[in-house]
């Protein structure tokens, strides 16, 4: 049996030019629109039926049944029939909608940082204390930064 050999550090800002596969571009294919997100939003607050999600969002009725279609299409929410006659859904995460939560936190924990002039939530943990997301390794329990991470191909 042989040593693996390190691989040499991928540099992809020197790979050639072209559109390259990419999850994160997979995920706002899916996500990546301002609806889509404050649908999300509202559902995460408990928020279920159609007419409650757009008027909390300010989605016009036709976008916001796109996106709420979208979504459901690619597994992030479901409906669940709660009127026979006229039929009415409300709208559910799904495991994919639910393990969207850190990344809705970290974007809100941005917002409130960067985009707004004060937040207009505090978002408190149950211990009490205001929540502060922060990414570390689940191996070693060290900070993941920019200068931590480098990239690898999949095998």
């Amino acid at each position: 049996m042989t040593d693996a050999q390190p691989q040499p550090e991928l540099r992809l800002s020197d790979a050639p030019l072209g559109i390259r596969p990419c999850s994160l571009a997979a995920a706002l294919e899916v996500l990546g629109e301002r609806w889509s997100l404050l649908a999300l939003r509202e559902i995460g607050y408990g928020v279920h039926r159609f007419a409650r999600i757009a008027a909390y969002t300010g989605a016009s009725r036709d976008i916001l049944a796109d996106r709420l279609r979208k979504l459901e299409a690619a597994g992030v929410i479901e409906r669940r029939l709660y009127s026979e006659h006229p039929p009415r859904h409300e709208y559910h995460f799904t495991e994919a909608g639910r393990e969207l939560f850190p990344a809705m936190l970290a974007l809100s924990q941005w917002g409130d940082k960067w985009a707004v002039e004060a937040p207009f939530l505090t978002r408190l943990h149950s211990c009490g204390q205001p929540v502060q997301v922060d990414f570390v390794c689940h191996h070693c329990g060290r900070p993941v930064t920019r200068d931590t991470v480098h990239a690898e191909l999949a095998d």
